[in-house]
């Protein structure tokens, strides 16, 4: 079945239907193009989202994200910004494979629908044509009938009237006759032309407009087809990108099973740790024994003031995080409480004659500070050369990492100089390969160097030593040439002499190295067992599993470490309450 053969008098059906698939097609390019924008749209704010909620470079957030909870937030920031590229992938798929490709072939079937149209309107023309000659012929034939006829009927009438002369009669019948003949003519005429309007209309409705109409059958259903798998292609498009957007979801189901909440107990510990010890107890001051009192060295509390000898105030219980009174000062962490009164020791003459005077004399001069807030203990002095602004703990971190970043720019400097000794060497020894004496200024400049930084590695390593670090600090050992060739010697800190010439911190060094290896080669005092994982993803740290059973090399000092031993040798520092410790006997 083909439109040709049932539909061969629906030609305006068929106009109307191929023009609504063209109309279906052009509705589908828009409706596709307004999902694309959705998509773009959608992945423009996603971004705008994922931009707002990250942390800005040198912000406090981004230096949170040592924590695992943050840092997996931004893991998840992170997913979704990829997220949004696919949304974007998505439209630009379908921009490309859908709308454009759609467009052109919609632009194509116009083209090709208005060439057939107008074929069927050019044989519909030549059909009216010569269906005009025919009614044309048709209608001549039958005037001039008519005419033969008229003159026929007088040529008789003529010949049967008596009055008519000869003449007449044969005038009438020449013209009868002529009449006749071109009435003849007519009908020949007229019989040509409805033979060729007959065949004409046979081409038109049996072959013409039939090869027409399934042209267009042809053309609607390569359409469909076309149209079908743009509806495939939508489907597709999104399918192409869903392994991806699925990795995108899976990274934010790993970003929050990667959060761990004793680690971030653990890290906040280690960030901010001060090192100070708790605050001793308040010792009992009697004043019914007079004015002499003892006071505890160790305390940070505030005696009773004035106003508690003159019997007022003494329902308020004394907390030692309430608001300042208006006896106390701040205590800022490195402050040095006063010495103790004497305890017990003879009275003062003065108290006999104005005692209340003289107590809030003695009370003003021998109060000690109280904390009074967490605030006051936060309150940050100036920042110090030896980071003696931190407490302990922050302060021993920061001056170890200055060390090692020292350490490294050191070694820098060291294996700059050891690269132009041999460079001056070769210039010796091969001199159309350069002066020697065009490398002496980048040798004073990195001897400079190397002076300067092992000044300030001696700094930091003697602040480090006040502090109470351990002292396990990057040492080089390397050689390099001064600028007279002759080899230098640098000790373990940094420190160098020429070859030949004692240097007598060269024995100082060396005795604090066979310290350090005798540390390491120490005995362990006992074992531990880990309670728990930890990665030692830190510098000086190592990592344990569960059950793991490792040698104690050192106890904890205080600081919440302990160092370890593996039975392969690896040393290095665990959080002590992490394992289970067992010391030796």
């Amino acid at each position: 079945m083909d439109w040709g053969t049932d539909l061969w008098d629906q030609y305006d059906i068929i106009d109307k239907h191929t023009q609504s698939g063209l109309d279906l097609v052009e509705k589908y390019v828009k409706f596709v193009k307004e999902r694309t924008e959705i998509e773009q749209n959608y992945a423009k704010q996603l971004r705008n989202l994922t931009k707002k909620y990250s942390p800005k470079r040198g912000s406090k957030e981004e230096q949170e994200c040592r924590f695992t909870n943050h840092q997996s937030f931004l893991d998840v920031l992170n997913e979704m910004n990829d997220y949004a590229g696919q949304r974007e992938l998505i439209a630009e798929n379908m921009m490309m494979n859908i709308c454009i490709e759609l467009t052109k072939y919609l632009q194509e079937l116009k083209q090709e629908r208005k060439t057939h149209l107008s074929e069927a309107k050019k044989a519909q023309q030549s059909l009216e044509s010569t269906y005009k000659q025919l009614d044309s012929s048709k209608k001549r034939f039958e005037r001039e009938w008519r005419e033969a006829e008229k003159a026929a009927q007088y040529a008789e009438k003529t010949d049967l009237d008596i009055n008519a002369t000869k003449a007449d009669v044969e005038k009438a019948k020449q013209q009868a006759h002529m009449r006749s003949h071109v009435a003849e003519e007519c009908k020949n005429d007229y019989a040509a032309q409805l033979q060729k309007y007959n065949k004409e209309q046979s081409q038109f409705y049996f072959t013409d407009m039939p090869l027409i109409f399934n042209k267009l059958q042809d053309m609607d259903e390569k359409r469909i087809r076309r149209l079908a798998q743009g509806y495939v292609l939508f489907s597709d498009t999104e399918k192409h990108v869903m392994p991806i957007i699925g990795k995108c979801l899976d990274g934010i189901t790993r970003a929050g099973n990667n959060v761990n909440e004793h680690n971030d107990s653990l890290a906040l510990i280690e960030q901010h740790k001060s090192g100070f010890e708790r605050p001793g107890d308040l010792e009992f001051e009697d004043y019914s024994q007079g004015i002499n009192r003892t006071s505890s060295e160790s305390s940070l509390g505030t005696p009773k003031g004035p106003l508690d000898l003159l019997g007022k105030n003494k329902s308020k219980p004394f907390w030692l995080f309430s608001k300042k009174s208006k006896f106390s000062s701040p205590l800022t962490p490195f402050s040095t409480p006063p010495a103790p009164s004497p305890a017990n020791g003879p009275p003062s003459p003065k108290f006999g004659r104005d005692p209340l005077s003289y107590c809030l004399k003695e009370i003003n001069k021998t109060v000690k500070p109280r904390i009074s807030s967490f605030r006051t203990l936060r309150r940050t002095p100036t920042a110090t050369e030896d980071f003696g602004h931190l407490p302990p703990e922050q302060r021993r971190k920061r001056l170890q990492q200055k060390i090692e970043e020292l350490g490294k720019e050191l070694q820098k400097e060291v294996d700059q100089s050891e690269a132009l000794g041999k460079m001056k060497d070769v210039y010796e020894k091969n001199p159309q390969m350069g002066d020697p004496a065009s490398l002496a200024p980048q040798i004073n400049q990195t001897t400079q160097n190397m002076e300067r930084l092992r000044g300030e590695l001696s700094k930091y390593e003697n602040w480090l030593t006040e502090a109470g670090g351990r002292g396990d600090t990057l040492r080089y050992s390397s050689q390099s040439f001064n600028n007279n060739g002759a080899h230098d010697t640098y000790s373990p800190d940094g420190a160098h002499s020429e070859e030949g010439t004692p240097d007598p911190s060269h024995a100082i060094y060396a005795e604090f190295d066979d310290d350090f290896e005798e540390e390491e080669l120490a005995a362990p005092i006992g074992q531990c067992t880990a309670l728990y994982n930890f990665p030692g993803s830190s510098e000086g740290t190592i990592a344990m599993q569960e059950g793991e059973v490792l040698s104690v090399v050192e106890e904890d000092k205080g600081d919440g470490w302990t160092r370890v031993r593996r039975s392969n040798g690896d040393e290095g520092y665990i959080p002590t309450s992490y394992v289970s410790i067992t010391l030796n006997k």
